[in-house]
């Protein structure tokens, strides 16, 4: 059985940091080798440009899995060619065999044909539980199944659409929306889509102070996009015009720059012309939780502000806290996002917590996923 899995996780200095990913797949590993199958495991990790690289390497992987799942995990030499058939071929059932890192050819992103078929060499059927890497078409994705069927989705990646569209088709409402980051236009077409789908709409992070800029408002240094202004009143109107509020910030900690060691709390119309918002302050956090109270499904990607300092750590971790209060059906996606409920200490009582991060987005903009397409049962 060829499994694509995402174990493209944080390294430091050859030691997994963050093993989340990992854990996610295990339970389809083990549901595989339970039933008798023997798995070849395949997966990407960072970006090698199409070479070997040691450091990206699945060698480190490779050592943490043998530990999660309790067994030997080889590392084959490569992830096609004849050697690696032959590793391939000598796994027996309930063994695992992990292959190395698909990136290290090129043919793997440029969804080569030639390429998939050394791939589908490899197993006799295909599972996908590579969610967060769905929205690729690359070779191990999607033209690995032209060659390799039936193809499945696995636990996780059943999971996860279950979970996407539950928030998607079939939600309880009121159903809010919050996002946050950085940059309107990394998210224009999601804010689009979600203000045809929500009741409420919830804007923070440094993408807040363009909607906040569109307004007439001076947000002294913070991020501003210019040419995203006009954008953000359409949007604006958008929300008047459906009914749906669109909730933004009514004051922010603002500092010299995300390196201060401290902030201080002020209303957004007076943010100091020499300073930045890098986090949401207390009263909007207590608007946010308010317009979440009555809520029945939320969906939440984006930090409020620079949380991975702690100075500018308050405002999604406040909010982070609300979510899980909150009685609704709740789903959070992105790296950020998961690590700051994961940081309040409130990450086991969020309805769903997604691994992807660009999939999770294009989902939510309705984009269809080449890795779910490309199935023939996805669960």
């Amino acid at each position: 059985m060829f499994v694509r899995a995402d174990l493209n996780v944080p390294l430091d200095r050859g030691a997994v940091t963050d093993e989340t990913r990992l854990r996610a797949v295990v339970p389809t590993i083990q549901h595989a080798l339970k039933a008798g199958a023997a798995v070849v495991l395949a997966s990407h990790l960072g970006r090698p440009k199409g070479k070997v690289t040691p450091e990206f390497s699945l060698r480190p992987v490779a050592a943490r899995l043998e530990a999660l799942l309790g067994q030997r995990v080889p590392l084959a030499p490569d992830c096609v060619g004849a050697e690696t058939l032959e590793w391939a071929l000598r796994v027996s059932p309930g063994e695992v065999l992990l292959l190395e890192n698909l990136r290290f050819h090129a043919e793997e992103e440029a969804n080569d044909d030639d390429f998939a078929r050394s791939l589908a060499a490899l197993g006799q059927c295909y599972v996908n539980d590579a969610f967060a890497a769905a929205h690729r078409a690359h070779a191990s994705i999607a033209a690995i199944t032209r060659h390799l069927q039936p193809a499945a989705a696995g636990l996780l990646m059943q999971q996860e659409l279950a979970a996407l569209s539950r928030i998607l088709e079939s939600p309880e409402r009121p159903r809010v929306a919050i996002l946050g980051g950085a940059k309107v236009s990394d998210k224009l077409t999601l804010v689009e889509h979600l203000l045809e789908r929500v009741d409420a709409l919830l804007v923070g992070g440094g993408m807040a102070f363009t909607f906040l800029r569109s307004l007439g408002h001076g947000v002294g240094r913070s991020l501003v996009e210019p040419d995203q202004i006009e954008t953000a009143r359409r949007a604006l109107e958008a929300a008047r015009r459906r009914g749906v509020g669109l909730v933004l910030p009514v004051d922010a900690i603002v500092a010299d720059g995300p390196d201060s060691g401290r902030g201080r709390a002020v209303g957004i119309r007076e943010i100091p012309a020499d300073q930045m918002g890098l986090d949401i302050g207390p009263r909007t956090v207590e608007r946010f939780a308010g317009a979440l109270k009555g809520a029945r499904t939320i969906v939440w990607n984006g930090p409020m502000g620079v949380f991975e300092r702690p100075a500018f750590a308050a405002g999604t971790l406040g909010l982070a806290r609300a979510v899980a209060e909150a009685s609704a059906f709740s789903v959070v996606g992105g790296g950020d996002t998961v690590a700051a409920v994961t940081q309040a200490g409130v990450a086991e009582r969020i309805g769903y917590i997604s691994t992807a991060g660009g999939a999770f987005l294009e989902f939510l903009e309705g984009r269809k996923l080449p890795g779910v397409e490309a199935l023939t049962d996805a669960g």
